[in-house]
């Protein structure tokens, strides 16, 4: 890894989410209220172009220029300006794997209009070379609301002329495809245009592709197109294209199959799509960044941003998805560090590199990628598991289990949904590397086989991985030891599932996918090599987080993106052992709790954590709720819906009582919203793509019941109430434990306060900023916030006074050593404990784990009894200094009646005074 990234400079990163309300500018305002609170960069989701009415910015149409409505490369200047003036950095999340299929994306546009001659032909990855006739050569389009035969008798493929770009395009709702210049020629001769426009685009067909006649030609067409007899020549010609007349049906088919792309219906998408897509969404098309022309035009402007200091950092997304990431990374560290020094002398030293990477439990991020980290996926199902009680377990899926016969367990959830997703929503992508692997075992000598066998052989080998990839087709050296195991390990769990005649085909292609660059590998071996890597990711995604999260209901706190809800708890030595690798591999990766994906906020997920604590009543209550509600009388939900339903209440249910009918149904709304989402990921009863209306709306019905039912609503608010402190505690604690162990800190938008949101849209909700700049303004006592939990300013309190000292003493943080500490005692599995040390300094951390046993009191959240445990410390240390307010009375004994159990003192041997 990189060692010579200045880490230290990047204490404490927030996440703003632009777009949907908030501006560049809007985002400068609230610089100061950040750098108050002890943030050093504001970690900013995509700002380049996007599609117009972008939501979140990872639909990117140019790469070199700022989002005009965010208000462009101008604010961007006033926004580091008030940035640099009050020494924070700006960290800018980029999205190099993928483009929006959009009219706006001028490479896309270029590509339908001329085919394998345009020169970006090559800058999306393509298969140019498509088995089917009709796509050789060609650029499927399934964008159509229903078959083209249809479509063309409806009337809905309209021919249009652009009077300013001036090309000729096929209108289809809101989709605009534009016909191949080189058709015009016979286009314009059935309206008698002008003879030097018919000679002058006769030549522009002979030479097939762009260039200065092609240029001269369109400048000529828009001159005359402007003209009183080209305007209607131009509405003579979609007449004569009108697919409600047969005559014009038959013209219309045969302009379209001119063109180097072909119209299909949108349902085609999964099993004919010829080109790679971001995971199963047809509107975004995947971006061959590897080829060094593609690299230098996704990231030129990029590049003249960190150069004039107006970045100082990226986050990279979705990593994976890169056909040879460590090749990337590589490039671009090189890159940045060779720009680093053309830099204002004022701008800060840089540059970070963060990669979004979801790692598997045993995964770590290959040594070969020079980046800081991850974006901390990792830590968070860290944290989060070592709050829960692996205990639990037994009770928990004696619950689990009673649900029906689709309460399976999770490995099983997930494997059932990669054979769905192979079958239904990568059917393409799966018969693509089909047809690689044949050829590549066709060079490697292997007999010619059924494509049925070859088909069995791969679907075993990927229902099995569990990973999200391999690596072994980057284009550099590294070390594939987890590579090979991961891929060992689907191999060996395919075999029993294969007859024993395709037992020497599973050998080939794990040796197949497994060929190193070094090695020298034929062409074919590699593409098939790198089609497996671009199928095993968004098969990851798609069949666990998009579908086997919302299948598998045990305990819905453990269901989040880097997780496995297999695992219900970590031990703390677990934990320690996290954050220790991460201290010695990856200093300065990000830490997080809360991101623009989760599945639910992240004190949603704490609070849910207290049922693995009282998971017995929590089986009763359940159990009770299934009896008394009627769920099954009606046509939904079923008992997995139900649980899931009822376990999102829970985590979602506000702190303060409902002010008003209008509040409470404003809170219905929004878990109705997740239910209908959540129903629709599964895939069970109903989907996106053919959603079962019946079901969905008695799912709807069943909630609103709930809500309107006043004996459930105190029921629920009986069984809050016993979980809350205990939640409010777990929020606090996995807080503090992102502030301090190795690595650095990010704070999701809004997350200050505490954070029940759900998945998307509802956590990218509008933050008040305002509530928060008043808690800044009237800062109290850390005793003071707890009396007061439930406005959440305790929790806003305990990130402002540990980012403020880590302001103040970064190298505590960014280089200290990490020393977990021994808990002794009865109450030994309710305390975390560990040193941070670093010249002469030392940091104490004591956080509470597993609360409800330590009977919080519901208005100090102090522990209600004594606390039998006693912290090691390695030597004797003191006096300390608290910055939470009052010390225990031992730093040994830290968790003492009556005060709140979160302990973070600070010695410094050479008495330089502390605040």
């Amino acid at each position: 890894m990189n060692n010579t990234t200045p880490a230290a400079l990047v204490r404490a990163t927030l996440r703003l989410q632009f777009r949907a309300g908030m501006t560049i500018d809007d985002a400068t305002a609230l610089v100061p209220q950040f750098a108050r609170l002890g943030i050093s960069h504001l970690y900013a989701s995509p700002l380049f172009a996007a599609r117009p009415g972008s939501t979140h910015g990872y639909d990117t149409v140019a790469y070199d220029q700022i989002d005009p409505a965010l208000g462009g490369e101008a604010a961007l200047v006033r926004l580091t300006d008030r940035l640099h003036a009050h020494g924070m950095g700006l960290i800018l999340d980029i999205v190099p794997n993928h483009m929006a299929v959009d009219a706006h994306n001028a490479w896309w546009m270029d590509v339908l209009a001329w085919g394998q001659a345009s020169a970006h032909a090559t800058w999306f990855d393509i298969n140019w070379h498509d088995p089917a006739p009709d796509l050789r050569g060609r650029v499927l389009l399934p964008f159509l609301d229903r078959p083209l035969p249809e479509a063309m008798m409806a009337g809905s493929l309209v021919l249009r002329h652009d009077g300013d770009g001036g090309l000729f395009h096929i209108q289809h709702h809101e989709h605009s495809f534009p016909l191949s210049p080189a058709s015009y020629a016979a286009l314009l001769a059935q309206v008698e245009a002008p003879g030097a426009l018919l000679a002058a685009f006769t030549t522009v067909a002979l030479r097939g592709g762009p260039g200065a006649e092609a240029d001269s030609a369109l400048a000529a067409l828009r001159h005359w197109a402007a003209t009183q007899r080209g305007q209607a020549a131009m509405m003579r010609l979609a007449s004569l294209h009108d697919g409600c007349d047969p005559a014009g049906r038959t013209r219309l088919e045969r302009l379209l199959a001119a063109q180097p792309w072909r119209l299909a219906c949108w349902r085609e998408a999964a099993t004919r799509i010829n080109w790679r897509r971001f995971f199963d969404i047809t509107g975004l098309v995947g971006v061959c960044v590897e080829r060094a022309e593609v690299f230098e035009a996704v990231h030129g402007y990029l590049f003249s941003l960190y150069q004039r200091g107006l970045v100082d950092g990226v986050r990279v997304d979705h990593i994976d998805g890169l056909a040879a990431p460590a090749a990337y990374c590589q490039r671009l560290r090189a890159r940045l560090d060779a720009l680093g020094r053309l830099r204002p002398e004022s701008a800060l030293p840089g540059a970070a590199i963060y990669v979004e990477k979801i790692l598997a439990t045993h995964e770590s991020l290959p040594a070969a990628w020079p980046v800081e980290g991850t974006t901390g996926y990792d830590f968070m199902d860290q944290v989060s598991a070592v709050l829960h009680d692996a205990r639990a377990a037994p009770v928990l899926d004696r619950l689990w289990a009673a649900c029906g016969p689709d309460a399976r367990a999770c490995g099983l959830i997930a494997r059932e949904a990669r054979v769905q997703l192979l079958a239904g929503g990568f059917a393409a992508e799966f018969g693509q590397l089909t047809r690689l692997l044949a050829t590549a075992l066709k060079a490697r000598g292997a007999d010619c086989m059924p494509a049925a066998d070859l088909r069995a052989v791969l679907e075993a080998v990927l229902v099995s991985f569990t990973f999200y990839r391999t690596y072994f087709g980057d284009e550099v050296m590294q070390d594939h030891a987890e590579d090979g195991a991961a891929l060992h390990a689907a191999s060996t769990a395919a075999r029993p599932r294969l007859e024993a005649r395709l037992q020497p085909v599973l050998d080939t292609v794990v040796s197949i996918l497994s060929a190193r660059p070094e090695h020298a590998p034929a062409a074919c071996v590699r593409r098939a090599e790198q089609a497996f890597e671009h199928l095993t990711a968004p098969l990851a995604a798609k069949s666990t987080e998009d579908t086997a999260f919302y299948r598998y209901g045990r305990l819905i706190s453990r269901n989040e993106v880097g997780s496995d809800p297999a695992r219900l708890g970590l031990a703390v030595a677990g934990f320690h052992a996290g954050c220790t690798a991460r201290a010695h591999a990856r200093p300065a990766a990000m830490l997080t709790t809360a991101t623009h994906d989760h599945k639910r906020g992240e004190d949603s997920r704490a609070r849910l954590a207290v049922l693995s604590e009282m998971a017995p009543r929590w089986h009763a209550q359940a159990s009770e709720w299934f009896a008394r509600n009627g769920a099954e009388t009606a046509i939904g939900p079923d008992r997995i819906d139900e649980l899931m339903l009822y376990q999102t209440m829970l985590g979602a249910w506000p702190l303060t009582p409902f002010a008003s009918v209008t509040t409470r149904e404003a809170w219905c709304e929004r878990i109705v919203q997740w239910q209908t989402k959540a129903l629709r990921e599964a895939k069970r009863h109903t989907n996106w793509l053919t959603p079962d209306t019946a079901y969905e709306d008695a799912c709807t019905a069943f909630a609103r019941r709930l809500a309107a039912n006043g004996a459930f609503m105190a029921r629920m608010d009986q069984v809050v109430a016993r979980m809350a402190p205990a939640g409010a505690l777990n929020g606090l604690a996995q807080t503090l434990l992102r502030l301090t162990t190795p690595g650095v800190p990010d704070l999701y938008q809004g997350c200050d306060l505490w954070d029940f949101s759900l998945v998307d849209p509802d956590n990218r909700r509008p933050v008040d900023f305002g509530l928060r700049h008043a808690l800044l303004e009237h800062a109290g006592s850390f005793d003071a916030s707890a009396a007061t939990w439930r406005t959440g300013q305790v929790k806003f309190d305990l990130i402002r006074r540990i980012l403020s000292f880590r302001a103040r003493y970064p190298d505590l943080f960014a280089k200290g050593h990490y020393q977990p500490l021994e808990v002794e005692g009865a109450d030994r599995d309710h305390a975390i404990a560990f040193l941070r040390q670093h010249d002469g300094f030392s940091l104490l951390v004591v956080a509470p784990r597993l609360p409800l046993g330590m009977e919080i009191q519901a208005d100090t959240l102090a522990p209600g009894r004594d606390m039998a445990l006693r912290v090691t410390l390695p030597q004797p240390v003191g006096p300390w200094h608290s910055l939470l307010g009052a010390l225990p009375v031992q730093a040994t004994v830290p968790f003492a009646r009556g005060q709140v159990p979160l302990v973070c003192l600070v010695h410094d041997a050479g008495g330089r005074g502390l605040p």
